[in-house]
């Protein structure tokens, strides 16, 4: 029987101790190397005449900011605001578990919160919403109106029974694509009539920040103001009134409505401070969002003007002191009416709040070298002789005093270096040097600019 030939037995080992070297793989060319399709004339001519209006654009932009070295007094857009279409219809949602302040709580002090509640409206009117406001036309056209039931605007029935059902789904609305309808409303005529069949005051938070979004972006300045007045604002005031603070979807629907400054201004903030029933917990929540987002300089001017000449509320020196930290360079009219709004209290017998005297410091401390003389003279009498505190009064004191009057030009002996010695080696400047170097006066905001966005 033959012997069965047994398989050569290798000395090696059957993994190498070597590093194994993978073998190269063709990779496919890449995009730059492979043959693109021509642009056609048509397509080119476009682009070329877009890409000069843009630099056109970009060089008279330049040309202001060259003239004025302080350039953060002119109107820029908001950053970060825009959104596509695309992005609002990808909407995830927001958790119910996520903070209102992203992850930071706002306090409210007990104490100071019941001090303001004496200078809230006790006659107060009831604030409008869209549902009183397009209830009143129709009534104004019928003079007989069921109390029990909702009253319908004259529209076709199918577009009733339409937006019945998108304000059905609304109130239940999460995350996800909004209806095409309701996207189409802010290009439709009645506008209102239409948003008020879909009851927005029983929407979703979710919904009412995506409709804030779709409306910010949609709508003209003096419609979104609209929006934020008779939606917005009371289903805001409504959900800090319930639950003693702001759902999330609420509080970014509010940061989302400073997409148009203006219509902010005049539909969120001057409506808030004018019912006299604004509170501290609502003025401390969307105070937050005014001090968080960067607001152009020519619509804080117009907000402190207009704030300045509001009967007061309390609340009101809240708002004025978040504007004047924001350190922009305001034009005289607006001083002299921040100043004037502190001088209406030269009569008055009550105790002013600890934040009306921070106020007043803030204004002193940003803008004290811009007063008159008169005005800081009257501004002493009143902390002297009518309204004092006994930890901020010495600060503002110190502050009238050691500032020049508006119109003054500084000491020319303070503008002067008192050595400036360069080193022999290098031509850097030796470390014990000293230097002091005047800085230009910021240019103030032309009030003519101011003028006209309070007209608008």
């Amino acid at each position: 029987m033959a012997k069965r030939s047994r398989a050569p037995q290798h000395e090696q080992r059957f993994l190498s101790d070597e590093p194994v070297v993978s073998r190269k793989r063709p990779k496919p060319p890449k995009k730059h190397q492979t043959e693109e399709k021509l642009i056609s004339a048509k397509t080119s001519s476009k682009i070329l005449k877009e890409a000069l209006l843009q630099q056109k654009e970009m060089q008279d932009e330049g040309k202001n900011q060259g003239e004025d070295p302080f350039s953060a007094i002119v109107e820029k857009p908001n950053e970060g605001l825009d959104e596509s279409e695309d992005e609002i219809e990808e909407f995830d949602g927001f958790l119910e578990t996520q903070s209102q302040y992203n992850g930071v709580d706002e306090e409210v002090d007990e104490e100071e919160e019941r001090m303001l509640e004496e200078f809230i409206s006790k006659d107060a009117v009831k604030q409008c919403t869209l549902s009183d406001l397009v209830i009143n036309k129709i009534r104004e056209r019928e003079e007989q109106i069921s109390s029990e039931r909702r009253p319908l605007p004259k529209m076709d029935t199918t577009v009733i029974d339409l937006y019945k059902g998108v304000g059905i789904f609304l109130h239940k609305y999460t995350n996800g694509k909004m209806p095409k309808a309701f996207r189409h409303i802010p290009s439709l005529e009645l506008w209102e009539d239409v948003l008020y069949l879909t009851e927005p005051e029983k929407w979703s938070a979710n919904a009412m920040f995506q409709a804030t979004r779709i409306f910010s972006s949609n709508l003209g300045s003096k419609k979104a103001q609209r929006f934020y007045k008779l939606v917005l604002l009371p289903r805001v005031r409504e959900d800090i009134r319930k639950n003693k603070r702001l759902h999330f979807a609420l509080y970014q629907a509010l940061k989302k409505s400073l997409y148009k400054p203006a219509a902010f201004n005049k539909g969120i903030l001057f409506p808030l401070c004018e019912s006299g029933t604004c509170n501290l917990r609502e003025a401390v929540i969307v105070g937050s969002i005014i001090q968080k987002v960067s607001i152009p300089p020519l619509h804080s001017s117009v907000a402190l003007l207009k704030l300045a000449e509001m009967d007061y509320c309390g609340t009101t020196s809240y708002f004025i002191k978040l504007f004047l930290d924001k350190k922009y360079a305001l034009p005289y009219r607006v001083l002299d009416a921040i100043n004037a709004h502190f001088m209406r209290f030269l009569e008055d017998s009550r105790d002013m709040p600890v934040i009306w005297h921070q106020c007043l410091l803030t204004f002193v401390q940003r803008y004290k070298n811009e007063l008159a003389r008169e005005d800081k003279d009257n501004l002493s009498y009143l902390i002297s002789q009518c309204q004092k505190h006994p930890k901020v009064t010495p600060e503002i004191k110190r502050e009238l005093k050691n500032s020049r009057n508006r119109g003054e030009v500084e000491d020319p002996m303070s503008i002067y270096i008192l050595s400036f010695d360069y080193s022999v080696v290098a031509g850097i400047p030796n470390r014990n040097s000293l230097a002091f170097f005047h800085l230009p006066n910021i240019k103030l905001l032309p009030m003519i600019q101011v003028e006209s966005e309070i007209q608008k």
